[in-house]
């Protein structure tokens, strides 16, 4: 017999993230809903009676009248029309307890499809902090159905919530959903009567918060401590991540000195120490500060912060033609282009959403770092200037620039081909509160092995690939260059050599690009791959970054990092904005704007610096 069904819903903020993971644990699988690239996300639920069910964490929404594709997964879902998906027995409406009000109404719609039902009355600890008291098991009268009291990030209440939902899953089994039919109005005015009916006591409201934003979002100061925070993330990248890299690239290099020590000369040992651990290992080295990036962001996000810097955002937006909805995909987008793409699912107007797409690209991606890592490394000076890192202020730098490059583009794209009004800008903004260890473990954790899992997957098969073509032909006996250049890589590498010699590139980084297509990290593992063949035995026990400092110069280096900055290399990137866009025209103006821009800006970094050094 199949486990249960049951649905996490509520509005954004409401907590039903923290309360998935709190009560799913690790035993959590992420993917996509059939047809959609909306994110499912669904673990296993263990009830106290001994059963298990299945527990799924659908999108916010406000209501089941969807305005973006995200929320209309979530109706579709909780009526049982979305194909492919399995009907629903139960649902846990999740609301916050600091914002009764406006979470009932959305509570008072579902409870009209008739669907079994219990209410997770979440952060209620930050209720009894601003001095607000709710009668739980009056509401649960009034409701009629049960009402739990839970504090997700600490865990509280959810023994009751698992008891509360086997009950309910014991019970009747679950009708097909109805229409809820429901005037919003007419559910806003019940929602308040019943709000003020089962609040005992009401505190000073959002008291803290309101302290916190009169500097958090005061129109100097705020963006003063945005730029800051940015700033601190990109020095804390260089700064926490310099010894645990050191160490992983002390194995990796380890490793090749064992296996060259172990086998003899030949295609096997060169495979393992050229192809696998001098590409892969390029990569690998540059999990530490992927895991900072991420680390900063997810603090950001579950503090309440986010929202508060979209609303910063917003002005800036609007004078390139957007709003400050966009800005929540764009800094995603730091963390991963495809999450970013797929989080502006959020946005109303299709054009924004069109527009917020085509330039979530030119955010700063982790996939970036290591290749920006790599480069700074070998060719800005690990020294101060006054009290900031010159390495963190290059990075910062990068990310500027990106940030600039996707405004531009996207006044550029609003004027022309997404030419449109933009809607208002409307965004609750949530309580503040300290970010849960335990979610950002899990956060982390899933981020790290989703980056173990891609550097085994496609940058292994990139990189033994590239290996191949490195190695085969076989040059002749009186071949007296290096053997690479015979090669079909080397082949490939001469014959892309005239498009990119104009820019600063020589060979070898025209054919590290052919492979970084996949994604860009695969470039550093291709140039990994490619130095390690030209190199010798002993050339093992130095790491790319001294070798890239041996063969390039300083204009070089600078334009490829100005290439990176709009580099379109990432299949998986022009994949999803087919499938968000519904065809290849989009995703094929994309990877032509980005290469045009990509190929201006190295060209432009790369003659200015050989003209001023």
């Amino acid at each position: 017999m199949a486990n249960p069904v049951v649905a996490l819903v509520g509005n954004p903020n409401a907590g039903k993230t923290s309360l998935f993971n709190a009560l799913t644990g690790s035993r959590q699988k992420v993917g996509n809903y059939p047809g959609v690239t909306v994110e499912r996300k669904a673990g296993r639920l263990a009830l106290p009676d001994g059963r298990n069910a299945e527990l799924i964490d659908l999108p916010g929404t406000y209501s089941l009248t969807p305005r973006s594709p995200d929320e209309a997964v979530t109706r579709d879902v909780v009526m049982g029309t979305l194909p492919g998906e399995k009907r629903i027995d139960a649902i846990v409406a999740v609301i916050d307890a600091t914002n009764l009000r406006n979470h009932l109404r959305f509570v008072l719609e579902l409870r009209r499809l008739g669907l079994p039902m219990i209410v997770a009355l979440n952060m209620v600890d930050l209720a009894e902090r601003d001095g607000t008291r709710i009668d739980a098991d009056q509401l649960a009268v009034i409701l009629g159905v049960p009402v739990v009291a839970t504090v997700a990030v600490r865990r509280r209440g959810l023994e009751t919530l698992g008891e509360a939902i086997a009950a309910t899953l014991r019970g009747t089994p679950a009708a097909p959903a109805a229409s809820s039919g429901a005037d919003i109005r007419l559910l806003q005015r019940e929602a308040r009567v019943i709000a003020d009916t089962v609040t005992l006591a009401q505190g000073a409201q959002r008291r803290w918060s309101a302290r916190i934003d009169a500097v958090a979002l005061h129109p100097l100061w705020g963006p003063l401590l945005l730029a800051g925070l940015l700033f601190a993330m990109f020095q804390g990248v260089f700064a926490w991540a310099e010894a645990p890299m050191q160490w992983i690239e002390s194995l990796v290099m380890a490793g090749q000195s064992a296996t060259t020590a172990a086998l003899p000369d030949g295609l096997l040992r060169s495979l393992i120490v050229d192809g696998v651990l001098g590409g892969v290992g390029a990569v690998v080295v540059f999990l530490p500060q992927i895991l900072i990036l991420f680390f900063f962001i997810l603090c950001l996000e579950q503090s309440g912060y986010m929202v508060r810097a979209a609303f910063l955002m917003d002005k800036l937006m609007a004078s390139v033609g957007l709003n400050g909805r966009a800005f929540i995909p764009l800094i995603s987008s730091f963390a991963c282009a495809i999450p970013g793409i797929m989080a502006a699912r959020t946005i109303d107007s299709p054009k924004d959403r069109l527009t917020t797409i085509l330039i979530a690209p030119l955010m700063t991606c982790s996939a970036r770092l290591p290749v920006y890592a790599v480069v700074i490394g070998a060719f800005i000076p690990a020294r101060q200037v006054g009290i900031f890192g010159l390495q963190g202020l290059v990075l910062f730098a990068l990310y500027v620039a990106g940030v600039v490059g996707a405004l531009v583009a996207a006044w550029a794209l609003r004027h022309t081909v997404t030419k449109g009004p933009s809607p208002t800008f409307l965004m609750e903004m949530p309580k503040y509160q300290w970010p849960a260890p335990r979610d950002i473990g899990i956060g982390l954790y899933q981020r790290a092995m989703a980056f173990v899992a891609r550097a085994g997957g496609i940058i292994l098969v990139s990189t033994i690939a590239l290996w191949a073509l490195a190695t085969w032909p076989k040059p002749p006996a009186d071949w007296d260059r290096p053997a690479i250049e015979y090669s079909y890589a080397g082949r490939i590498g001469l014959a892309l050599e005239p498009l990119f010699a104009p820019i600063g590139f020589n060979k070898e980084i025209a054919l590290a690009l052919v492979p970084g297509m996949a994604a860009r990290e695969v470039a550093v593992s291709a140039l990994g791959t490619v130095y390690s063949l030209q190199g010798t035995d002993a050339d093992h026990s130095e790491g790319l970054i001294e070798k890239l400092r041996g063969q390039w110069e300083l204009p070089t280096a600078l334009a490829f990092l100005a290439w990176f900055v709009f580099a379109p290399q990432c299949i998986s990137t022009l994949a999803v904005t087919r499938r968000e866009t519904g065809g290849w025209a989009w995703p094929t103006f994309m990877f032509t704007y980005l290469f045009a821009a990509a190929y201006v800006a190295a060209g432009v970094t790369y003659w200015t610096a050989k003209a001023l050094l």
